[in-house]
């Protein structure tokens, strides 16, 4: 999943013959899920239709304020349009419309839209090798960049005109890759590694029987989810579920029992900035694992336990730089039971949430919790998408990274 998924992104083209390469362009945003609109000049239509571009773009493409052939049409609100938008980008621009940015010249629908956009601006210049080095030209660029555009350089090689040399844009690869590049680096977890574990653990009875709870797992994928959204890269040790992580930031690890969760766990933590341990550990296993299908012989069957390793404890021993957080699933005394694991496990932060409350825990989309930090300050949030607990939970620690 590319860092764009989600996002807004207002196209607008020029008339420039790199304009051709638009049509890539879109396809790439639409791929990496972002959702497009596309702004044309009136003179960019000779260069590519209007109709390929909403094909791909499945919106319809503006290039006036009005369809001067439709006397009852309603205005395209460019005001409107620039606040939807969270990137603009222009490819190509020209060195027309580069000076007009520059000035203001609002002479025309993508104009005045840019005009009236709050989000980052990226432009990719086009334009022949005299134009491109023309001080002029060099005099716009180096004004939109003062005002915080964002410039996706132009690259060398054979130009329209035959000449060879500084002028053509970018390839439609090579700007989402600067994009996303600049957008990750704006995230406030970039650079950071966070490491989730989530779902249940199974823990063998012989080899076709196993003891386990009826944790999804969505909690934790949701987690990881928004962590990578905010730039972190994600170590996600996840127990048996159905669900899987589609954003490339996330390195997924399938385990099965409580033993292999430990191992993994304390393979990654020494080496990761935060850990989030959402997973439900089983608390017991079977002492002896039978090898072969135990058969129904009698009325009754007795089962021997053995304590699991404690996964969150042991990582709390052995904390140096890490923030770690911990669940709390309690159906009494919910609150001083979450502060006595917080203290014990030596936790920065503990997510409580209870059974009795409907809506939260095991096997649904919600959850109601209880933020507790390391210094006894609760939060209590109203019953949310796990989602947006989540982001909740993300929320809460950027606050802590950054007191």
């Amino acid at each position: 999943m590319s860092i764009l998924r989600g996002k807004h992104i207002l196209l607008g083209i020029t008339a420039g013959i790199a304009a051709y390469k638009t049509a890539s362009l879109v396809r790439l945003f639409i791929k990496a899920g972002a959702d497009v609109k596309v702004i044309m000049t009136p003179a960019a239509k000779d260069f590519i239709t209007p109709l390929t571009l909403s094909t791909l773009s499945k919106n319809p493409v503006m290039s006036s304020f009005t369809d001067e052939t439709d006397d009852n049409a309603v205005w395209n609100n460019h005001v409107e349009l620039g606040l939807w938008a969270d990137l603009f980008v222009v490819a190509p621009a020209t060195a027309n419309t580069l000076s007009k940015m520059a000035s203001g010249n609002s002479d025309n629908f993508l104009i005045a839209t840019y005009l009236s956009a709050k989000c980052p601006v990226y432009f990719a210049p086009a334009m022949d090798l005299d134009m491109h080095k023309h001080p002029s030209t060099k005099t716009s660029i180096d004004t939109l960049k003062s005002i915080g555009n964002i410039l996706i350089p132009a690259t060398s090689g054979e130009l329209a005109s035959g000449l060879v040399g500084e002028g053509r844009m970018a390839e439609p690869e090579e700007i989402i890759e600067h994009i996303e590049s600049h957008v990750l680096d704006k995230l406030p977890f970039y650079g950071k590694t966070v490491l989730v574990t989530a779902g249940p653990t199974y823990e063998a009875i012989d080899p076709v029987r196993f003891i386990g709870n009826h944790s999804s797992g969505l909690m934790g994928f949701e987690i990881a989810n928004n962590a990578a959204q905010l730039g972190a890269e994600v170590v996600l040790i996840t127990g048996p579920t159905h669900f899987k992580a589609e954003n490339s930031r996330i390195k997924t690890i399938p385990v099965v029992s409580a033993e292999e969760m430990y191992t993994q766990a304390h393979t990654y933590f020494k080496s990761v900035d935060i850990a989030i341990a959402s997973a439900a550990v089983a608390d017991y296993k079977p002492k002896n694992v039978a090898s072969s299908k135990i058969k129904k012989a009698s009325s009754t069957l007795s089962l021997e336990l053995e304590k699991t390793k404690d996964i969150l404890a042991s990582l709390g021993a052995l904390k140096s730089h890490q923030l770690l957080v911990g669940f709390a699933l309690e159906t009494n005394d919910e609150v001083p039971n979450a502060i006595k694991k917080l203290k014990s496990k030596n936790l920065d932060l503990i997510v409580l949430n209870s059974l009795n409350d409907k809506g939260a825990g095991f096997g649904g989309k919600s959850n109601k919790v209880t933020l507790i930090d390391k210094n006894l300050v609760q939060t209590e949030f109203p019953l949310k998408s796990k989602a947006d607990v989540a982001q909740d939970i993300m929320i809460e620690l950027l606050k802590q990274i950054n007191a």
